[in-house]
């Protein structure tokens, strides 16, 4: 299997594409793309602080690597959840990463800061396991953006994250999740801009190309998305992508073309949570500080 770019020997097929790359043009091919998206959706500037919120897998610290690579102002952040023997290895990769690179990574517990690990937290509160665990990594990753001055938060969402979150909520006709979804939202008030440089970049491209770059990083899924409903729309989009090469992009360049028809029926009135001051919608105080409280108690949330 020959380079499509230079005839050499090629590493990877990739069928929604039409290419095949050697190791050399993969990688290149990897961070032309990201820095596509970051013109396109206007997502950050060189000059910009931004905190990448990173997990210890592959598309997080790729993301790290590439911006950092390209000269770009950008640290990590890891938030530990305390889950099982999980987290303490994806700390390790997260850590042995910023050391091997020489770069800033901010460390937060989520025992510290809510007085419960994940692990535990699931036993006090009412609701799923991936509801709460998005709930209390958004308000640490955004608190810590805007306490720490970054004017851009970034995450490692990929090409086959979107397209799943884009089914679901497609299978909902779920207006005001269509109309949030997009690879940038903006910073409003303490709620920091938030950005996805890898939204056209599949796993596989992902998992390749630290694999060429020298990124360890962590192979194993957290054990808590076991059964998990993005895990089987992962699975659907894969079957359709293996028939028809080129399903997930078309499906999500298809619907950001149209984003702006997706609006929220009304717009959503933010204050400051009496409690902790970061910007909530509810009357009171905001949920991360709600579940705090009932861990202090003890009692379900």
């Amino acid at each position: 299997m020959k380079c499509s770019v230079c005839g050499g020997a090629a590493v990877i097929k990739l069928r929604h594409a039409g290419l095949r790359l050697c190791p050399e043009h993969l990688v290149a091919r990897v961070e032309r793309e990201v820095e596509r998206a970051i013109r396109r959706f206007h997502m950050l500037a060189p000059q910009e602080r931004t905190l990448v919120a990173v997990s210890g897998g592959k598309d997080s610290l790729a993301l790290w690597h590439i911006l950092a690579k390209h000269g770009y102002r950008a640290d990590g952040l890891y938030i530990d959840l305390g889950i099982g023997g999980y987290s303490g290895r994806s700390r390790e990769a997260s850590e042995g990463f910023a050391r091997a690179h020489g770069l800033s990574l901010q460390v937060i517990s989520l025992k510290k800061e809510l007085g419960a690990t994940l692990d535990e937290l699931v036993k006090l509160a009412r609701g799923k396991t991936c509801s709460l665990c998005g709930t209390v990594k958004r308000y640490l990753m955004n608190r810590a953006a805007w306490e720490g001055g970054y004017q851009v938060l970034a995450t490692g969402h990929n090409l086959d994250d979107e397209a799943a979150t884009l089914l679901g909520n497609v299978l909902r006709w779920d207006e005001g999740y269509l109309a949030r979804q997009y690879p940038v939202l903006p910073g409003e008030g303490k709620l920091v801009k938030k950005v996805k440089p890898l939204v056209f970049l599949s796993e596989r491209e992902m998992a390749a190309y630290c694999l060429i770059q020298g990124i360890k990083y962590l192979y194993e899924d957290c054990p808590h998305a076991e059964g998990a409903r993005s895990i089987a729309l992962k699975g659907v989009l894969n079957e359709l992508e293996d028939r028809y090469p080129g399903t997930k992009l078309s499906f999500l360049r298809g619907f950001l073309s149209l984003h702006e028809r997706f609006r929220p029926p009304e717009p959503v009135e933010l204050r400051d949570c009496p409690s902790c001051g970061m910007p909530t919608a509810a009357d009171g105080p905001c949920r991360f500080c709600r579940l705090k409280e009932r861990v202090s108690h003890g009692a379900p949330a």
